[in-house]
Formats: structure tokens, sequence, C-alpha cells
């Protein structure tokens, strides 16, 4: 894949269990032309770029009482041999702050993060899996308009080779690694097919649409459940939201289940923009930066559907998944079944740096709408259901159970909308009213 050549322009993005905001970096060396010029073409200009940035934006003005002009003293009064002695002086500079998502990312680590945080890639759009059994590197599904799907990939296609090399004893992450590449350059892959003589199969690799949505309906009783999983919060995340409701509502559905277990946060303004696509007025999250100064997201009046709600959460829903699950129950709009939440309510800006690295800084405090601090607490559901040890490693060693009557916390989502919500005809009849595709 590509470096990224561009500053990261996303209005705000997470780091895995975490919300960050980008914004783009600005000159680190004033006026002073003769320093410029020393450290120009030295691996200090990273350092003394990213100290600038942590000066100018860090959440807490006493840098964890640190004597934060005595650590770009030192940071920049040493000699480095190689960047990556400069890489690692400045995580050590950062680890005084006490703040592990104030962070410092190498090119590989900040590339990877703007993949995950942009929703897409670039590769050939198939999802693989190890087979448990054989311990072949075998095709799960090819993803939507990917060339993939286009050269006629299939589900359960093994991949045998990849540019020739043996995928034998290779992890997945080690295939994507290998089949993934610059857009419009070609991979040959092995296939293996039952019924089927090995075949080789050239692919132009191009950008991926990664689906983080996931939605069917599904036939509960007499009712119609719609079922929605998000996985992160990228940057397609609220389109593809905004598509699954609207594609549910024509279904007729009777009640929506939205699924945030696992997801650990993403962008902050798709967390408000899938808000204001289930609430119809009130305050979404409130964030307040070093200054003190605030600033709250509202609801909008573009609600999208009025039908019965339950969220699930687990203690790996974070950040965006709070701020979320936080605003649905605030407004009493949803009910939260599952597990305490993770309780990350800090907020992230992301830069680049100008040798193609990366930081995340600590900017912002969020509380939810009821002024609600979650930092270190998480949201508590309305209806707890823990899992035991027995339940998660049954359903981790069956995925395709999870969001099903077997799956204890879906379950409980079920029986709790049939026991509310869904007795209440005069109030669904009013539900299904609302307009599913207001502009």
């Amino acid at each position: 894949m590509n470096q990224p050549t561009r500053r990261v322009s996303l209005l705000q993005v997470a780091l895995c269990s975490g919300v960050v905001a980008a914004t783009a970096a600005v000159s680190v060396f004033g006026s002073d032309r003769s320093v410029r010029a020393a450290l120009q073409d030295s691996p200090k200009s990273v350092l003394d770029e990213a100290w600038q940035i942590v000066n100018r934006e860090y959440v807490d003005g006493t840098f964890n009482k640190n004597d934060w002009r005595a650590v770009r003293q030192s940071l920049l009064s040493r000699d480095y041999s190689s960047r990556q002695q400069a890489y690692t002086a400045l995580r050590d500079a950062l680890k005084k702050l006490d703040d592990p998502y104030t962070r410092f990312m190498d090119q590989k680590q900040f590339e990877a993060l703007s993949s995950q945080t942009s929703g897409e890639l670039s590769g050939v759009g198939i999802r693989l899996e190890q087979n448990e059994k054989t311990k072949v590197l075998t095709v799960v599904e090819p993803l939507e308009n990917s060339p993939a799907i286009r050269a006629g990939i299939k589900s359960g296609d093994r991949i045998l080779a990849i540019n020739g090399k043996s995928t034998k004893g290779m992890t997945v992450e080690d295939a994507s690694n290998l089949i993934r590449g610059e857009v419009g350059t070609k991979v040959t892959l092995q296939v293996g097919r039952d019924g089927a003589t090995a075949f080789n199969l050239p692919l132009t690799r191009a950008r991926i649409e990664l689906q983080t949505v996931r939605a069917d309906v599904r036939q509960e009783g007499k009712n119609k459940i719609g079922y929605i999983r998000l996985a992160e919060f990228s940057s397609h995340a609220a389109e593809q939201m905004e598509r699954a409701i609207k594609k549910l509502s024509d279904q007729k559905v009777d009640a929506f289940v939205l699924d945030l277990r696992g997801n650990p946060g993403g962008l902050l303004q798709a967390s408000i923009d899938i808000s204001r696509m289930w609430l119809d007025k009130g305050a979404i999250v409130k964030t307040v930066n070093r200054q003190g100064g605030s600033d709250t997201a509202y609801a909008t009046g573009r609600q999208l559907t009025k039908l019965p709600l339950v969220v699930l959460v687990d203690g790996r829903s974070a950040s965006s998944s709070e701020i979320l699950t936080g605003a649905l129950k605030d407004n009493k709009r949803a009910m939260v079944i599952g597990s305490q939440t993770f309780g990350k309510a800090l907020v992230q800006s992301v830069h680049s740096l100008s040798d193609g690295s990366g930081l995340a800084v600590t900017i912002a405090h969020y509380y939810t709408p009821n002024g609600t601090d979650i930092s270190h607490k998480g949201i508590s559901p309305d209806v707890k259901v823990d899992f035991s040890d027995a339940q998660q490693k049954f359903l981790a060693t069956n995925p395709k159970l999870i969001g099903t009557i077997q799956d204890p916390q879906y379950a409980q989502a079920l029986n709790t909308l049939q026991r509310t919500a869904l007795l209440k005809p005069n109030a669904q009849q009013a539900s299904q009213s609302a307009p599913a595709n207001r502009e």
C-alpha cells in the first residue's frame, strides 16, 4: 500500500479504544532559521515537530506535572545514530504524560491507522480465514464491487500461493500483507476449488471500501427484527448505516437491535452522524478542551426511524461506541443490554509528521448528554447480561451464532423488546409512519 503523502484530513479518528480528531500539522520551528536549518536533516526535526504539537494541544496544561520545556531540551541535546533511536527517545518522553492514548506511530503503524479509519484498503477484496482442520487459507467471502468478486472468486476457495509463494504455514495477516499493495498493481493468486484443478488468477489491486456495517432481517416469532452489527466507526460507517436502516425499514421490520459489541471506536463525527439517524432531538456528546472550552453536538431532526431499539454492548465497546450508546441511553431512545462498556472518554488529534510517521495527542475530555464522565467506568447497561467463560468460549468458536437466539445477550434483547415495545401496537403503528428517507 502506498505510504500516505498527505496529512490526515479526517475530522475525527479513533485509536484502538479511543476517539481522535485529526488536524493538520503546522510550522514547528517558528522564525529561528538557524534552528530550522540545524534540525532539517536530522532525526531531531521529527522530535521537535512532535514536541511542538504536544506543547500546543495536550489536554493537561501541566503535562502531568512535567517540565515540558526541559523535555524538549533533553530530546534535542542528544545525538541520534538513526531514526529508530530518535523514535525510542520520543516514545520515552511521551510516557512521562502517563497517557496511553498520546502516542507516536512509525510510518507503518501510521499507515495502518490511516487505512483503518478511512475504511478503505488497497487490495483485491477477499476476507480470509485459516481452516481449523486443514490450516489452509480459505476465502470467507469476496467483498462487493471488488476485483475478487469480478474475477469469480467464491466463498470456500483456497488460496494456495501468492505470487508463486506457497501459503502453507502462512498466517492470515501475512497473506493479507502480501495481497495488499498499490492501486493498479497486479497480484497472482493460486486458487484451489472443490471439483477443479488448482489455477492461477491474476488480479489488479484496487481501492476497496471495507464493510463495517452488516445488517439483515431476523424473523423472531411473530416479529421481524432488523439486526445491525457495526464493527467500527470508519469514514464510511455513517453512509453504510444509513443504507442499512433504510433497507431494513423498507422490509417492514418491527424493531431494531444495534450490536456494538467489540467495537473499539472510530471517527467521532461518524458517531455523531449515526446518533442523529436514531434521534429526533437532544444532545449527543459534549467535549471540553484544555482551556475549559466546551462544544456540544445535538440531534438535527433528521431521524430515520422511530421504531423500538435495543443496543448491545460489552467491555470492548469503547470511545465512539460509548458516545453513541450514551446518547441513545440518556435520551431514552434505546434500551442498552450487555456488559459494562470500556470507559474511554478522551479525544485525540492525529497528525502526520514530516517523515511519514504520526502522532496521536489527547486534546479533550467528553461527557454523555446527562453530563456523565464515563472515564475508567464505562456505561452501565439497562439490563446487565454478562457472559460466563463457557458462553464466551462457545461464541468465540461459533462466531456465526453471534446475534442469534443462542447468543444470551441477543436473546435478552428479544425478550426485552417482546415484553415492552412490541406489546404496544399503537406506538408501533406511529413508529412505522416515521419517514425513512427524509433528506
